[in-house]
């Protein structure tokens, strides 16, 4: 079972490499990884698990936090609607790949965090509103997505780290809450 002990934090090296691709046809080691991510993921967001095992919350994982470089991302996001619980959101995918984005960016208002950054980082992190994405799912089959808004952050966030990108690389140094005409703002 992955904890916060399991996840490296800024300034391993394996955070700032480009992840290897996965092999095909997966292994079951490679399966056996996704389940566990995902495994993280729902109890960092169940509040008496997370507080039981001590786990931050969080809505994507990638293969680099855990120390292995591999372009693996397991995200879960949660529905913020009682009347239908489904998630909007719920995969692991080996070798993600963006095949396009929108010309309209867009960011969090309340900006960014990140389970292997246990500092605050203010500042808007301006990202794609709209992506197109394609990825093998655990059964071997090659999936293509449509994402926007909220879930199209979430997965932009974690393949960034298949790259060797942070989320405050995206932070405007010099003045963190700048904003171009025409970012939507997603609060």
């Amino acid at each position: 079972m992955i904890t916060m002990k399991d996840i490296i934090r800024e300034g391993n090296p394996t955070l700032r490499e480009v992840a290897e691709e996965v092999v095909l046809p997966l292994s079951d080691e490679d399966i056996k990884l996704g389940e566990e991510m995902m495994e993280f993921l729902h109890n960092s967001q169940d509040p008496v698990k997370a507080e039981e095992l001590g786990l931050r919350g969080g809505v994507g994982l990638a293969a680099p936090q855990l120390d292995i470089s591999k372009r693996i991302i397991a995200v879960h996001v949660p529905s913020g609607d009682l009347e239908n619980p489904e998630p909007t959101l719920s995969a692991v995918m080996y070798n993600p790949k963006i095949l396009s984005h929108s010309v309209q960016d867009a960011c969090l208002g309340e900006g960014e965090g990140c389970l292997s950054v246990d500092r605050e980082v203010p500042g808007y992190v301006v990202r794609h509103n709209k992506i197109t994405l394609s990825y093998v799912d655990a059964s071997g089959v090659k999936q293509k997505i449509r994402l926007k808004n909220y879930e199209a952050i979430v997965v932009q966030h974690e393949i960034d780290h298949l790259n060797g990108v942070m989320f405050y690389d995206h932070i405007n140094q010099e003045n963190p809450y700048a904003l171009k005409d025409g970012v939507l703002v997603i609060e």
